[in-house]
């Protein structure tokens, strides 16, 4: 299913110019060797550009024939490579193994470049029979960037004003050589459904965070645990060369574009519209990160969710959006050599954003003023169940999967969102929006069966809701409230209940209250007669709703409700402040 779903997006792409054909791939040059027709170095020419900032230089994007499959081996890529193969040279000391890899590329490019009728094979044929590793230095083009060429940048040709690679003659010997049928059983290509021999060694995977950076293969069998029935390598699996070549190369493709890609924990995540429209990309980028960019407001969002949500097209930047339209998210994680699909999805584009607007609704609670967007961003909930003072502070890869999953498909929070957020609520005695905003949508959804359900519905509110009764939530409000008092008597206090008291309050109230009811009579009197009188009130009209007695316990699902409280009431301490208020203070 994964597969398919990526060759047909290869196909989509490939018939609107978008990627490279079979037996090509995008490569990321920096320097290309310019060479004259007996092969002799005559200038090394910089491709690298300037980065839309400005601060670094990035190599050119070219299309040359695809890279082999790199082990701990040798093996030669055909018209370009690094110092070791290009030149027989590196900045390692490794000589020997750069000798031999220059001798692969010379046997490579004599066998497949020999007989073309071009002067430009017939160059760079010279040029691997003339080459002189030794004699590199005597040759000023070479002595003046030789610091830069040999740091494993990619290199290629260049011969009478253009590349190499763009010579007819060169790139038809390429396409004949990739094309060239293979030794080895027909199998049926388990994607296209056609008799072929299967490719044993796929191309590799590049891009995926904590991945080895030479690439990690998605489909591989190199072990005898891994095989069955005598069959070597992938033909386990049979796959077509064509297929092969499709997904990897859209993967890359994909992997390739980082404005396309969220990084969730270990977790790279990719995306596509079944048509191959970009702008179901930028939308769901938008959508993901919760308005996270200076061009796309709240208001943009909320206009895209609501029509898209409703079942009705939106135009977003001038093309359409519409809901029926399939899209799909993978997720890839590093696993040695090879990939984890941590996650692959597949809905109309409508039902994942009907997903994603109810997240955020759940996840929405009135501002503590520390922000300025209205949608909390992935990345940002997951900053809330981590100890920003921690030399790590990377989320737990499983809970960043799950919390992702929960998100995209509308389903249950994972339980460790929740722990994690209350752990961190406890060490910090702190509580941020972020946090607030985790705790209300693991109430909204994860409590669907509990005896107090509809309790529970009234505190999980945006704002405050002062009429609940719900007696976790009124003690939460009551804290806040004692809380007030006494930074009410005590302005220039530095640490108030909440450090002290807090953990112990919403975890066992009936230990706690009666001693935090004692101590603001004390603050109480330190009050003029107004603001005595107008917390006074406050205090007795929440005591009123809790009964004759505080509860020995709460769950943590009660002390859910209880975080909720104080940080509604502490919210509506800072709102903008009535003249009756200013008055009675």
């Amino acid at each position: 299913m994964i597969l398919q779903a990526l060759v047909d997006y290869y196909e989509e792409l490939a018939a609107q110019g978008k990627i490279a054909r079979p037996g090509w791939s995008k490569v990321k040059v920096s320097w290309a060797l310019e060479i004259d027709e007996n092969g002799m170095l005559l200038d090394v020419l910089p491709l690298r550009r300037p980065s839309e900032d400005g601060k670094k230089m990035l190599p050119r994007e070219m299309e040359l024939p695809a890279p082999v499959r790199k082990t701990s081996g040798i093996s030669s890529n055909f018209l370009w490579g690094n110092s070791n193969y290009m030149l027989a040279l590196d900045n390692k000391g490794k000589e020997k193994r750069a000798a031999d890899c220059f001798e692969a590329a010379k046997v490579l490019h004599q066998k497949l470049l020999s007989s073309v009728d071009s002067a430009a094979a017939k160059a760079v044929v010279a040029f691997f029979t003339s080459w002189n590793p030794e004699d590199a230095d005597m040759i000023p083009a070479f002595a003046a960037h030789r610091e830069d060429l040999l740091t494993g940048d990619n290199l290629c040709f260049f011969y009478d004003g253009s590349f190499a690679a763009e010579d007819a003659a060169v790139r038809s010997a390429w396409q004949n050589a990739y094309d060239c049928t293979a030794d080895g059983e027909m199998e049926c290509c388990l994607i296209t459904g056609q008799k072929t021999i299967p490719e044993l060694v796929h191309p590799v995977i590049k891009n995926v965070r904590d991945a080895q950076s030479s690439g990690a293969a998605l489909v591989s069998f190199n072990k005898p645990a891994f095989c069955s029935y005598g069959k070597e390598q992938s033909a386990n699996a049979p796959v077509s060369k064509y297929a092969a070549f499709a997904y990897t190369s859209v993967l890359n493709h994909l992997l390739a574009d980082r404005k396309h890609v969220e990084v969730i924990g270990n977790t790279s995540l990719v995306y596509w519209a079944k048509d191959a429209g970009e702008q179901y990309r930028d939308a769901f980028a938008a959508l993901f990160d919760g308005a996270d960019s200076e061009h796309v407001s709240d208001a943009d969002l909320d206009a895209l969710m609501a029509s898209i949500a409703a079942g009705k097209p939106y135009n977003y930047d001038g093309l359409p959006l519409e809901p029926d339209n399939d899209f799909y998210i993978l997720g890839l994680s590093p696993n040695a050599a090879r990939l984890s699909v941590r996650f692959f999805y597949r809905r109309s584009f409508g039902e994942i954003v009907r997903n994603l607007k109810q997240h955020y609704e759940d996840i929405r609670i009135v501002s503590d003023g520390r922000g300025n967007k209205d949608a909390i961003p992935l990345w940002a909930l997951l900053r809330e169940t981590v100890n920003q003072k921690a030399s790590d502070k990377s989320p737990l890869p499983q809970l960043a999967g799950d919390v992702m999953r929960s998100m995209l498909t509308g389903g249950r929070y994972p339980e460790t969102l929740m722990n994690q957020t209350m752990l961190r609520i406890r060490a910090e005695h702190a509580i941020t929006r972020g946090k607030a905003g985790i705790v209300k949508a693991y109430l909204i959804r994860n409590t669907k069966n509990l005896p107090e359900r509809d309790l529970i519905t009234e505190v999980t509110t945006v704002s405050l809701n002062a009429e609940s009764t719900y007696t976790p939530y009124v003690l939460g409000r009551l804290f806040a409230v004692l809380e007030g008092v006494q930074q009410a008597a005590n302005p220039n206090i530095s640490a108030t209940i909440r450090d002290r008291f807090f953990n112990s309050a919403c975890a066992t109230p009936a230990a706690v209250f009666p001693i935090l009811l004692k101590l603001s009579n004390s603050h109480l009197k330190k009050l003029d007669t107004g603001k005595s009188v107008w917390w006074s009130r406050q205090i007795g009209e929440l005591t009123e709703k809790l009964g004759d007695s505080f509860p020995a316990h709460l769950s943590l699902q009660e002390q859910g409700s209880f975080v909720l409280g104080y940080y509604h009431q502490t919210q509506k301490r800072f709102e903008k402040k009535t003249n009756t208020d200013k008055e009675a203070e």
